[in-house]
C-alpha cells in the first residue's frame, strides 16, 4: 500500500515490479491521491517547513529514509523514520504551524 499523485507513477511501479525474476502476479494497491491544487499548495508548505528546519534537512538528503508529506483532501500524513523521539514530536507540530489558508 502507499499513495501517489499521479496514475503513471502506480503504473510505473508496477511495471518495475512485474519486471522482477520470479513475480508472477502484482497486486497493485497503491492509490491515486484525487488531482487538489489546495493538497498540492500544502504538500509544498510542509515540504518546506519541514526540510526548511535546520535540525531536519538531513532528512532531506538522502542518506536516511525520507519524510513523505501525504496530504489528502486537507488531511496530513507524514511517514517515514527519525533518529529519535524529540524528532518525532517536532515533526508532529509542523502541519500544525503550517497553516494554508484557502480562500
Amino acid at each position: 500500500m502507499g499513495q501517489v499523485t499521479r496514475p503513471t507513477l502506480k503504473s510505473d511501479a508496477e511495471r518495475v515490479v512485474k519486471g522482477i525474476e520470479g513475480v508472477e502476479q502484482v497486486d497493485n494497491q497503491i492509490e491515486v491521491l484525487p488531482p487538489s491544487p489546495m493538497d498540492d499548495q500544502l504538500r509544498r508548505r510542509l515540504y518546506r517547513a519541514i526540510y526548511g528546519f535546520p535540525s531536519l534537512q538531513r532528512y532531506s538528503l538522502g542518506v536516511q529514509q525520507p519524510i513523505r508529506i501525504i496530504v489528502k483532501s486537507g488531511r496530513v500524513t507524514l511517514e517515514g523514520v527519525v533518529d529519535n523521539e524529540t524528532t518525532r514530536t517536532l515533526l508532529a507540530f509542523v502541519p500544525i504551524a503550517c497553516p494554508v489558508f484557502f480562500l
